[in-house]
């Protein structure tokens, strides 16, 4: 090996633990955010207390988050990532309402589990543009399409997915916002229970799960609709027929 390649091997294993440390650091000062958070409020994390905590000066925040809100965006990122791990996927559930309400249950769950994390999470607006938040929204729409391809959803699969994450969410947050002695666990039932029944079929409304049943479900409701015109429901019930065919 030239003394060049060596020379550039070391610069690169130099360049990596610099970076573990960086980020080992990074990890710490958000840990001590969210202590702070969880005991204090959001008031407590300041960039003295929090860099106090990890045991660090408080320009090291700065450099390595940018600002207060930096910091604050990284903390609900890491919120997004744990309520991210607690979910379960199952890609053919037995049961595809059940496992919407298990879904959830979890959603809620780790809201009254995490409380000034939560309401961090779901009140500034980092919420959306979270990677973690994201996949999280990937996996609810998962249980929302096996929904469609059942014939059980009632609505819009996007209509769905704000009724659902909009139920979970103003769960939390209400029962977060009452004393203790009138939090009732039947709010969170009824909130759940309402939310199944706005956004899915008491029956399936296709018979047979995948695209040919919807297309058999289709092509025989549409005598009924007026919508389309005489060609455009011709041409429609020819793509139903070649789909209900591959069934």
């Amino acid at each position: 090996m030239t003394s060049r390649a060596r020379g550039t091997d070391d610069a690169t294993t130099v360049e990596s633990v610099a970076a573990t440390g960086r980020e080992q650091t990074r990890q710490r000062v958000i840990e001590a955010a969210i202590d702070l958070l969880t005991r204090g409020g959001r008031d407590a994390v300041t960039t003295r207390a929090v860099a106090d905590a990890a045991g660090l000066q408080p320009p090291a925040i700065y450099r390595l988050f940018g600002d207060k809100d930096g910091l604050l965006d990284a903390v609900a990122e890491h919120g997004f990532a744990a309520f991210l791990a607690t979910k379960h996927v199952d890609p053919d559930p037995p049961d595809p309402i059940e496992d919407l309400r298990a879904g959830w249950d979890v959603a809620v769950e780790f809201g009254l589990a995490n409380p000034a994390l939560y309401t961090l999470m779901y009140t500034e607006p980092v919420g959306t543009s979270s990677a973690a938040f994201k996949a999280g929204m990937e996996i609810l729409m998962g249980r929302i399409r096996r929904l469609a391809a059942g014939g059980w959803l009632r609505v819009d699969e996007e209509l769905a997915a704000q009724i659902i994450h909009a139920t979970a969410r103003g769960a939390v947050l209400t029962w977060l916002s009452l004393r203790e002695e009138r939090r009732n666990p039947a709010l969170l039932t009824t909130l759940r229970e309402s939310m199944v029944a706005a956004v899915t079929n008491q029956q399936p409304a296709v018979r047979d799960a995948g695209p040919a049943g919807a297309a058999r479900a289709l092509r025989a409701a549409l005598p009924e609709q007026t919508t389309l015109s005489s060609a455009e429901q011709d041409l429609l019930r020819e793509w139903l027929n070649r789909l209900a065919a591959d069934g």
